[in-house]
């Protein structure tokens, strides 16, 4: 492998911080690999002048006048002795078929890689560049270029001779020609031109911008993107030309095609190579820096970078440094920058080097995350390249970030990764429970164990188990209630629970354990003991889910110590399975829970626990007084003797009062609410309730010598008695509170009824009339008259059969018919005549005659 240094950085540059300086490392764009097999050998007597690439081969020249054509990987397939001198140029079309080689002795060679035959010529002077025309095999003209002094075009006629023309010539030596489609680009010492083969015409002239430097040393460098983008690299300048169609309107005498150069920049290094990268930039740079302890220039490492060209200006993407053999000896026209245009394969040619860039894959990706301890992301991007591919490779990445995360001691994340690592391979589960087991954490794996298809044996979740029952009782308990009972053996776990319990009989957490355990034993009654024991939350669960209502039956009181309001609801929603006999049977001792159970029994239906009802008399006048006299109200089957002679012995009088009511003595009733209650208000309400004239009689002679009760009696009789009936019996001197206010609210309420009797009299008119006018409005009607109307009188049809006729056709608004001649003398009411059918039903009279005649 080449060495490089990524971002320019050399390995001696040492950080403060290297977590710091690891983290702000970018990962490079490219790898980099020498060359080797063969080409070592060559370089090791000879030195690289040139090189070409096809996607098939490479060919190699070198100062030794030698060509050599390679495969891929540098093995030698063929090799050709062309000159004694350095190969200055190789040239390959598109089909790989054809070459064309040029030599400092002024030898060119233009011939068939597998025949030999075509173009063998000496100059006089050193030939730098040829370039054969792309499609040189398939082409009748076999076209190519030369460049001495002079650029040469080169085609074969009808005759199959070579005629021979001048492109360009004067300004200088050519150091570099590029042929592209119809499009030739060569570069001299003024500058850079391009000709249209298709149209014989120059197009541009692009002039070199620092003519400081001389271009035998620092040559320019040619590059087509396409068949219409040059790109141009010239000392540290680099300009991107793109060649456009001119408009017809505008040609004249002017190419049918111009230059437009669409971006502009100058480089911090001089440019020895470059090559399109999609819509970026590969630049090789010659690099030249200053000694510390020496003023003289030194020749430093070249670089490649990956560049992004803007308008005015260019983005670094990256940049490497690559440590090539002899960099210190070489110059800027040492180097030279080759590209694939099928692959992104980037060949750096020095004279005793050549390295190889390729854009990384995701595989190189992943390496180099794993080389700066990125585990997460490493792993991250091999499932997502490799998926059920290369799982054993993901399982590999997966093992190295958990081996890491144990390292640095971070256990629970790499407990958390088993479970995405090590998937359904057992043998890896197994061996990391065991490593865990022997750092001191198998709590950390524990919660990641499989639980699902995959299980481990019995014994690992035992061993973990047994692990926690020693040192966490609350884990111990966690991971019961998480993992599946069928993960281990339940009658090994329940002995080593019970071992501890000897120590420790009252630890809570190892009983509700254990009475999960029995749980998932089907041992319920052992369950059932424990959580009564505990007076545990989810007793009542348990119950429900195992139907264990026949365990219950003994354990009702216990049931109801620990939570009154679900052990009645639960026994209550289970009556087929717990009867109310059984469970009052039960109660029997503790009658203040057999009140509640009653109580919620009445709530749900009024007549279910008739028979209890005389008990719970007693129940609620002992235990829940305000309750009494609603189930008093709603029960039907209470003995209402049995109710009153508790009531009268407790002195409950509004209990009483209503007994005495319901039993018929309202009399009586109204007597203890006068005199023990001497409540007004209530009496009032007991009369109204009971609309009796006897029991008013009666609450007026009680009250006519207690003015307090006359002001209440005043200020409430008025819509049921005649108050007149009360102000007439009242002792004249008596002096009763705020008589004025009862007189006024008499008044008041009786103008209220004035009031109320006039507003519904005038709604009773208005409705009267509005529906008169309605009715009024519907007899006014049209009424049909057809060949199925009959005479009411006759009882033939109305109309006569033959329409002809003249007839007349008496119609009243009641709907009933009659012919005239059949009506009935009229009335008494001269020119009236009314419906004698409604007159004599007493429906009321038709107040007109609708007559039809024709």
């Amino acid at each position: 492998m080449a060495e490089v240094e990524e971002n320019g950085r050399k390995p001696s540059e040492e950080s403060t911080d290297e977590s710091e300086e690891e983290d702000s490392v970018e990962e490079p764009k490219l790898k980099y690999e020498r060359l080797a097999n063969g080409v070592t050998e060559i370089l090791q007597k000879d030195a690289a002048s040139c090189m070409t690439v096809h996607d098939k081969f490479l060919a190699l020249g070198t100062h030794f006048g030698k060509v050599f054509l390679l495969d891929i990987q540098g093995n030698v397939t063929q090799k050709f002795e062309i000159s004694p001198v350095r190969i200055n140029q190789i040239s390959l079309d598109e089909s790989g078929e054809h070459v064309g080689i040029c030599s400092e002795d002024g030898k060119v060679q233009v011939f068939g890689l597998y025949t030999r035959e075509g173009f063998h010529e000496n100059f006089d002077c050193p030939v730098k560049v040829v370039a054969l025309h792309p499609r040189f095999s398939s082409s009748n003209h076999k076209q190519f270029v030369t460049g001495g002094n002079k650029l040469l075009l080169y085609e074969r006629n009808w005759l199959n001779r070579w005629k021979t023309s001048t492109v360009h010539e004067g300004e200088g030596t050519i150091t570099n020609v590029q042929w592209r489609a119809n499009l030739i680009a060569w570069a001299n010492n003024v500058g850079v031109k391009i000709y249209d083969i298709s149209t014989k015409q120059r197009i541009t002239n692009v002039l070199r911008d620092n003519v400081s430097l001389r271009p035998d040393m620092y040559p320019c460098s040619l590059c087509w993107k396409d068949n219409s983008t040059l790109i141009i690299g010239w000392g540290s300048s680099v300009k991107i030309c793109a060649v456009k169609e001119r408009d017809h309107a505008e040609m004249r005498d002017l190419p049918s095609r111009y230059v437009e150069i669409v971006s502009a920049f100058e480089t911090e290094f001089f440019i020895s190579g470059l090559a399109p990268l999609a819509d970026q930039l590969v630049n090789l740079y010659f690099v030249k820096g200053n000694s510390d302890h020496m003023e003289e220039e030194f020749r430093a490492r070249p670089r490649l970078d990956i560049i992004q060209p803007l308008p005015e200006g260019f983005e670094e993407i990256s940049s490497d440094a690559l440590t090539v053999r002899n960099f210190q000896e070489n110059e800027c026209r040492d180097y030279r920058l080759e590209h694939s245009e099928g692959e992104s394969l980037f060949y750096i040619i020095s004279p005793k080097d050549i390295v190889v860039a390729k854009e990384r894959d995701q595989d190189d990706h992943i390496d180099w995350l794993l080389d700066k301890k990125k585990y997460e992301e490493a792993l991250m991007a091999a499932e997502i390249s490799f998926k059920n591919v290369k799982r054993h490779e993901v399982q590999k990445i997966g093992m190295a970030y958990i081996n890491h995360l144990v390292e640095k001691g971070d256990y629970d994340t790499a407990a958390r990764k088993c479970q995405k690592v090590l998937g359904k391979n057992m043998e890896l589960w197994e061996n990391e429970v065991y490593r865990f087991k022997t750092i001191g954490q198998l709590k950390a794996i524990s919660q990641y164990l499989p639980r699902g298809d995959l299980r481990l044996r019995p014994a690992i979740y035992e061993m973990i188990l047994n692990d926690f029952l020693k040192t966490d009782y609350e884990g111990f308990a966690t991971l019961i209630r998480e993992w599946p009972g069928e993960l281990y053996n339940n009658m090994t776990i329940v002995q080593a629970v019970a071992e501890h319990l000897k120590k420790d009989p009252t630890n809570s957490t190892l009983l509700t354990t254990l009475a999960e355990l029995y749980t998932y034993d089907q041992r319920y009654d052992r369950a059932l003991e424990i959580y009564l024991r505990l007076r545990h939350k989810d007793v009542y669960q348990l119950i429900h889910k195992h139907n264990l209502f026949s365990s219950i039956e003994d354990k009702i009181v216990l049931l109801m110590d620990f939570d009154k309001e679900k052990a009645v609801d639960m026994l209550l929603d289970n009556e087929d399975k717990i009867s109310t006999d059984r469970v009052v049977e039960e109660l029997r001792d503790r009658p203040e829970l057999l009140h509640i159970y009653l109580h919620k029994l009445f709530k749900r239906d009024h007549h279910k626990g008739q028979r209890y009802h005389e008990r719970q008399i007693g129940l609620y006048a002992e235990y829940d007084r305000p309750n009494l006299l609603p189930f008093l109200r709603d029960s039907i089957h209470c003995p209402l003797e049995k109710a009153l002679e508790i009531c009268q012995e407790r002195n409950f009088v509004e209990e009483t009062v209503f007994l005495l009511s319901r039993m018929g003595n309202c009399r009586r009733a109204l007597q203890m609410i006068m005199e023990e209650l001497e409540d007004v208000d209530k009496a009032i309400e007991f009369a109204k309730e009971q609309d009796d004239a006897e029991l008013w009689e009666d609450l007026i002679s009680y009250s006519i010598d207690k003015p307090p009760f006359i002001t209440g009696l005043l200020n409430n009789i008025g819509t049921h008695v005649d108050p007149i009936l009360l102000i007439h019996r009242i002792k004249e001197g008596m002096e009763i509170p705020n008589l004025r206010d009862s007189l006024v609210k008499i008044l008041h309420d009786y103008n209220l009824q004035i009031l109320l009797r006039e507003g519904c009299k005038k709604i009773l008119v208005a409705d009267s009339l509005s529906l008169l006018q309605k009715m009024r409005r519907t007899q006014m009607r049209g009424v049909r008259v057809d060949e199925e109307s009959i005479c009411e009188s006759c009882h033939t049809s109305i109309l006569p059969s033959d329409m002809a006729q003249n007839f007349s056709v008496a119609v009243f608004h009641c709907r009933h018919m009659f012919h005239k001649e059949c009506l009935p003398s009229p009335g008494i009411i001269p020119g009236v005549q009314f419906c004698n059918i409604c007159s004599a039903k007493r429906r009321g009279p038709g107040s007109g005659i609708l007559e039809m005649k024709k």
